[in-house]
């Protein structure tokens, strides 16, 4: 998380969020600016770490029975925080403005278009109108760097909080073995 954010604050000194900018400042920063291309990259891949760590946390969690009372609401908030993670990667996606990010904030919002009742009031929230445009980008720029963000702090803290509160740390226990204590 550390490297994605001091990565994420290092990109936003090269980049500007409106439509005829943004993909010329990716190119610009792949081309132009020194290790432009390593900075880009190093936040791209860390995300993609972070999502496939986050998953796999869930799992070890799952698997362990970490969920089980008193952690169950541990385990909301855990997924909560999968979320938050999932919206990151998918908010970050459409910065770059190119065709291949464009297509997918289109696929996603068609997508939610199609929830049942509310399904086009999210989609003209998600875009800021009815097309996928300047307000759509500027929406997913300020999610992905300053509202998604603050609620992963929220959550984290709120994460941590109950880890404590709930006696830290789950271990399993066996008969005859005193808490703490581990069979390979």
């Amino acid at each position: 998380a550390l490297v994605l954010i001091a990565t994420g604050i290092l990109l936003m000194f090269y980049y500007h969020p409106s439509v005829p900018q943004a993909y010329r400042d990716m190119k610009e920063l792949e081309f132009v600016v020194e290790n432009g291309m390593f900075l880009r990259n190093l936040h791209r891949w860390a995300a993609h770490a972070m999502v496939f760590l986050v998953f796999a946390h869930m799992f070890k969690v799952f698997y362990r029975g970490a969920y089980r009372p008193p952690r169950e609401f541990n385990w909301v908030i855990g997924v909560f925080l999968l979320l938050i993670t999932l919206l990151l990667s998918y908010t970050g996606y459409l910065l770059p403005w190119d065709q291949l990010s464009f297509w997918a904030v289109t696929v996603g919002s068609n997508i939610a278009s199609a929830v049942p009742v509310f399904g086009p009031k999210i989609r003209f929230l998600m875009l800021g109108g009815n097309t996928v445009n300047a307000n759509a980008l500027l929406r997913f720029y300020v999610l992905h760097c300053v509202i998604l963000p603050l609620a992963a702090i929220f959550f984290i803290a709120i994460h941590f909080w109950r880890i404590r509160k709930d006696g830290g740390l789950y271990s399993r226990t066996f008969e005859g073995e005193e808490a703490g204590d581990e069979r390979a």
